[in-house]
């Protein structure tokens, strides 16, 4: 008689009961929707404007929105708002995905670290950590880039430097409840390096609260890009970004409210957004929920 062996069908990553909490999360679906639509405008819809950004037109000074092609009316040299706006979001936006990457990527180099070593490793890096949040973040950011020549590249790395520490307790206390794991203790049993053990045996089962750290650092950095941009320390005219549009916007606020309501509607759209996403996820990836 032949033996019959069932296989239990892999369950696809699209039928896991993450994603089904996810999408059952409806203000973290409107959050992906409005980020997809404003990533989608700032991507193409610079090509799709009859005027440049960067394009001055003084006869068409204060235009308010509406105003022929001026969708979204003009600054007081007449170039377009729109079209600056969409740039403006390009910059931002490319700012606060890589001032995350890279600050998660510090964050949890340093919390997987300290949490599978502990002993003074992991009391040294845990204490360098309260040092620097023991500092308001915001003046750690002001003065590196009062300090150090703007550019989108330097703002970046300034906002990671200083953004990385939630991360890495996050990944720490994590990480520290893991590495007693029965899984953790085999790996060690049949010779598995540290480095393995840490990377690939514990790191991928703490990859949900990173996540969610991640997704909420990307509003996090969009805020502080446009903070000190706003305050001049930041992305410099001519190239723009929201927060300078808001600084230059800042001595017309009777006379056109339209240049700062509307980079400032753009920054709410963003940082809710990601927000919304951040709680999606969290719901999402609780582990406590998987016995339900």
């Amino acid at each position: 008689m032949t033996a019959i062996v069932a296989h239990a069908a892999p369950i696809r990553w699209w039928h896991s009961r993450a994603v089904y909490r996810f999408m059952r999360h409806h203000l973290a679906l409107v959050g992906i929707a409005m980020i997809t639509l404003l990533v989608l405008a700032c991507a193409i819809g610079p090509y799709a404007l009859a005027y440049d950004s960067l394009q001055i037109d003084l006869r068409a000074r204060f235009a308010p929105p509406l105003s022929g092609n001026h969708y979204f009316g003009t600054d007081p040299l007449g170039r377009d708002l729109a079209a600056r706006l969409l740039m403006a979001g390009r910059v931002s936006l490319l700012v606060g995905f890589s001032a995350m990457l890279l600050s998660t990527l510090i964050g949890t180099l340093v919390g997987v670290t300290a949490g599978y070593r502990g002993g003074w490793v992991g009391a040294a890096l845990m204490r360098t950590v309260d040092g620097f949040l023991s500092y308001p973040s915001i003046f750690l950011v002001l003065a590196l880039a009062a300090t150090l020549r703007p550019s989108p590249v330097m703002i970046t790395v300034i906002i990671a430097v200083t953004s990385w520490m939630e991360t890495a307790r996050i990944v720490e206390a994590e990480v520290r409840s893991l590495r007693e794991r029965e899984f953790v203790q085999a790996a060690r049993m049949v010779g598995l390096s540290r480095r393995h053990i840490m990377f690939r045996e514990i790191l991928p089962n703490a990859i949900g609260p990173i996540i969610v750290a991640a997704s909420l650092a990307v509003a996090r950095a969009i805020l502080l890009e446009a903070y000190i941009s706003f305050l001049g320390y930041g992305i410099q005219p001519p190239m723009p970004s929201w927060g300078n549009l808001l600084n230059g916007a800042q001595q017309y606020l009777a006379s056109a409210p339209w240049l700062a309501i509307i980079p400032g509607a753009a920054i709410t759209i963003a940082v809710t957004s990601f927000n919304f996403i951040g709680d999606g996820l969290r719901d999402a990836l609780d582990v406590r929920d998987d016995h339900i």
